[in-house]
């Protein structure tokens, strides 16, 4: 078959097929374009889950009506100087609207500040369509209609209206949040609306954003991250290790403003929450990485969600070591969620919750109730007798004093069931320790069913896994421990010879030195191989070469050799949780204390190895609510 050069259309549709995967690739194109139009407020309105419809309106600068044609066609852009390097705007390949266009039917209407009116440029299919006089406010408004129905193949891989909406949305949200001072709309076919009003773009406002976006509960249980290293400065807030989701999908990442789906990233977060959260649960983050955008490649792919760090090792460590920071930074905090669990299992509905009333309901409790108001009080009818006590007794004058109220202790006796697993700590304690009313987690109480100690403080009661407690500190100790010193080894009686790659070799070679910091021993041994020698005393009988080539994949993705660090680390989780108090051993008031203090000094302690709660808090203003009194 003779070579040919291929028509604009099908350059355009294939084109489309790498930019346009779904109506949500649509929207993000579209509101990127109003941004860097200067808009202040973006209205997005969409229809069979935008495969029917998506409207676009800015307010921006809008485009003259002599280049609306340039607008359409490929590789035209107005954000793009000659350095390819020095990438500014969200959008800047000019190929957006064109592939939209290939495989749609699109409008584009526009207005400038200095127009007098609007015009309007229309493509289907590929094909484009005279430009005409409109009637528009200034700014720019996008209307796709039938996406993919010239490439009906296309419509066959779309999931349902309800996916495509969400996806919409997030894709909304996940711009929203770089763009605090921009109100979004978001309108579907459903009649459902979501708005996001503009704030400021001071830290107070950007996090207000974050918690339009995010749920009002997010800012109360997120830590603030701020560090720089080398020029690349981080900035953000992540979630206490407390507070957590199912999925990733609330784990936002900004590269210069450009939202960023980057693996890279993704592997930070996990691995500087990697001791603090269970395996099955994820930690909420929004983080903002500003750079010289000469370091930093977003030209990786047509959609530009995917990108390239010329020192990816320095932005892994400044993300790991940054949060890191700040959960130690942070002390020990409870997530307010676990609060809300709590008052909910009291609330009436609750599965958990039983109700004090009577059994036959307020309806018959009531009229007994004004039934004996009625006819005056008499303990022997009354439904709110406390206890069925002979009233007819001589110790009992119906018209005086009560002279054996059943409260005492002598006729209390009866109902004594014994000691029960718990500890009351008050009797131990000196008057000294109620200044410790003021700590974090106040002054332990009493120890109840020998697991769980109650502590006050001065607004709050805390209730304190204390098996949970002390194997997070446990652990923290043994990995200070650990990586204070270099990692003890042992000498393999013959030396492990592995075959690899002749550039992994190299990489695990170039990082020798810290690898035999956590007891390592690994030299090149000809071309395309390596020796080890030494492996850590921890990790006993291993297999050396799944553990070499493991090592190598991920110096090769990230330039580090966190895996090692990691499979000592889940060790040392181990040893802690076989060396720390056990569920059922009694406390003394000074242990319960001492074991408050640590905790309090001990970075991370609000959750345990597997990422349980450790603790939780509920206020006083709550408890007062159970009761009724607020």
């Amino acid at each position: 078959m003779p070579i040919r050069q291929l028509s604009e259309t099908m350059i355009n549709q294939i084109a489309a097929g790498e930019v346009i995967e779904r109506p949500a690739s649509v929207v993000k194109e579209l509101v990127e374009n109003a941004l860097d139009a200067g808009a202040s407020k973006v209205e997005v309105v969409t229809s069979g889950g935008g495969l029917n419809l998506i409207r676009v309106t800015d307010d921006g600068f809008g485009i003259p009506e002599r280049e609306l044609a340039l607008a359409i066609a490929r590789h035209c852009t107005s954000k793009l100087t000659e350095d390819i390097n020095d990438i500014r705007s969200l959008g800047f390949r000019g190929e957006a609207l064109p592939s939209i266009g290939s495989v749609s039917r699109l409008s584009i209407r526009s207005r400038t500040a200095s127009s007098d009116s609007a015009a309007e440029i229309g493509i289907e299919g590929g094909r484009v369509l005279p430009i005409k006089p409109a009637a528009a406010n200034r700014g720019t408004t996008v209307e796709v209609r039938d996406l993919f129905f010239a490439t009906p193949a296309r419509l066959k891989f779309m999931k349902g209206e309800r996916a495509e909406s969400s996806a919409i949305s997030d894709i909304v949200k996940r711009i929203a949040i770089a763009f605090p001072t921009v109100r979004f709309t978001l309108a579907g076919s459903d009649r459902t609306t979501l708005e996001l009003p503009a704030t400021d773009d001071s830290a107070d406002g950007s996090l207000r954003r974050v918690a339009q976006v995010m749920g009002a509960d997010f800012p109360d249980n997120s830590i603030a991250i701020d560090a720089m290293r080398e020029g690349v400065h981080l900035t953000g807030h992540v979630s206490i290790p407390s507070f957590t989701r199912a999925n990733a999908l609330q784990q936002y990442a900004y590269v210069n403003g450009r939202p960023v789906r980057d693996k890279l990233i993704a592997g930070a977060i996990r691995g500087a929450f990697a001791d603090v959260l269970p395996r099955d649960r994820h930690a909420v983050t929004v983080l903002f990485l500003s750079l010289d955008p000469a370091i930093v490649d977003v030209n990786v792919h047509p959609a530009k969600a995917d990108v390239r760090f010329r020192d990816p090792g320095l932005v892994r460590g400044l993300i790991v070591g940054a949060i890191r920071q700040a959960l130690a930074d942070a002390g020990i905090r409870s997530a307010t969620t676990g609060a809300a669990g709590m008052m909910a299992a009291f609330r009436p509905g609750s599965p958990s919750y039983a109700h004090p009333g009577p059994a036959n309901g307020h309806r018959s409790y009531d009229a007994a109730y004004r039934a004996s108001g009625a006819a005056g009080f008499d303990p022997v009818r009354s439904p709110q007798r406390p206890l069925d006590i002979q009233f007819d007794s001589p110790g009992f004058e119906r018209t005086g004093a009560r002279q054996g109220s059943g409260f005492g202790e002598n006729e209390q006796a009866a109902f004594d069931a014994g000691p029960l697993a718990s500890a009351d700590a008050r009797p131990g304690q000196s008057e000294a320790a109620e200044t410790l009313l003021g700590a974090v987690l106040g002054a332990a109480r009493a120890q109840v069913h020998e697991n769980y100690i109650v502590a006050q403080t001065r607004d709050s009661l805390i209730i304190v896994d204390q098996h949970a407690a002390h194997e997070r500190l446990v652990y923290e100790a043994l990995k200070n421990a650990l990586h204070a010193r270099p990692v003890p080894s042992q000498m393999l009686l013959l030396p492990e010879i592995i075959d690899l790659p002749e550039e992994d070799a190299e990489r695990l070679a170039v990082h020798s030195e810290t690898l035999a910091r956590f007891g390592l021993g690994i030299e090149r041994f000809g071309p395309g191989a390596v020796a080890v020698r030494e492996t850590p005393s921890m990790l006993g009988e291993t297999n050396v070469q799944q553990l070499v080539r493991d090592l190598a994949d991920e110096i090769a993705d990230n330039d580090t050799v966190e895996t090692l660090k990691e499979r000592l680390d889940k060790i040392a989780a181990t040893m802690a949780c076989h060396g720390s108090v056990r569920s059922g051993r009694l406390l003394k008031a000074e242990e319960m204390n001492a074991l408050l203090r640590q905790m309090e000094a001990t970075p991370g302690s609000g959750t345990c190895n597997h990422g349980r709660p450790t603790y939780i808090e509920l206020k006083l203003a709550d408890i007062e609510r159970l009761f009724g009194r607020r």
